[in-house]
């Protein structure tokens, strides 16, 4: 990548060109690319970033539409990530980007090679592939080279001042956080490596109930989370 390319001048002024360098060389797998992972991945492309893998099954729904950033009227079906990986293309041309229309589960983790990567984002919801992703990105074995961050629950939050990182086992207020702790515990098998998360003590009452059993969101107390975990691997590489 051109660290003298004019679209990240921006960023050299403060960054430097050392860390220009690692920037472009660095490489991120990005879990869920909804109202989260995909003001995350915003982020790290317009900072330059050079490679990027992006891992999400769906495809663009009009409920999607209040909060995630691929999510537009004329986008409604197409998949995420391949939105997603257009987008990221137009920013940063330079860019190395994957995009893996796929799910994470325990039975598909090894296909990711998570280990080949310096740092892994989760930003998905189902509790039990949540619950593996941490397992395996806090193993030796199999962790990401430099970093993992975790996503906690991100909806039914207004105040966007309330949105902060602790270690996972200090996080306070989350219910997200909550239930992972307790799989952990009735399975007697925990991360063997202390990780950051970004969460919310916050949980907003519903006004009201389509009859879905979905949680309510505001598009912008999903972008401070996913703007906080691409803070997280920027600030890492700063240092």
């Amino acid at each position: 990548m051109n660290i003298d390319s004019e679209n990240l001048s921006r960023t050299r002024l403060v960054a430097g060109d050392d860390m220009m360098r690692r920037l472009a060389d660095c490489r991120v797998l990005v879990f869920g690319t909804g109202g989260v992972g995909s003001w995350c991945v915003e982020a790290l492309a317009r900072t330059g970033v050079g490679n990027i893998t992006i891992v999400d099954s769906d495809t663009v729904a009009p409920s999607n539409i209040n909060r995630q950033l691929p999510a537009l009227t004329s986008t409604v079906g197409l998949p995420k990530v391949e939105v997603l990986a257009a987008r990221i293309a137009d920013i940063n041309p330079q860019a190395h980007v994957v995009a893996l229309q796929q799910r994470y589960t325990p039975e598909t983790a090894a296909d990711f090679g998570i280990e080949s990567y310096d740092f892994v984002i989760d930003a998905i919801d189902s509790l039990a592939d949540k619950a593996d992703l941490i397992l395996r990105c806090t193993d030796p074995a199999t962790a990401p080279r430099q970093g993992f961050f975790s996503s906690m629950g991100a909806a039914r939050k207004l105040d966007s001042s309330k949105i902060a990182v602790a270690e996972f086992w200090k996080v306070e207020g989350c219910p997200l956080a909550r239930a992972l702790r307790t799989r952990f515990r009735r399975s007697g098998i925990f991360p063997r490596r202390k990780f950051r998360c970004v969460y919310s003590p916050e949980t907003l009452p519903h006004r009201y109930d389509d009859g879905s059993g979905a949680n309510g969101t505001f598009a912008h107390a999903t972008a401070v989370f996913g703007l906080r975990l691409a803070a997280l691997v920027v600030e890492a590489l700063y240092k």
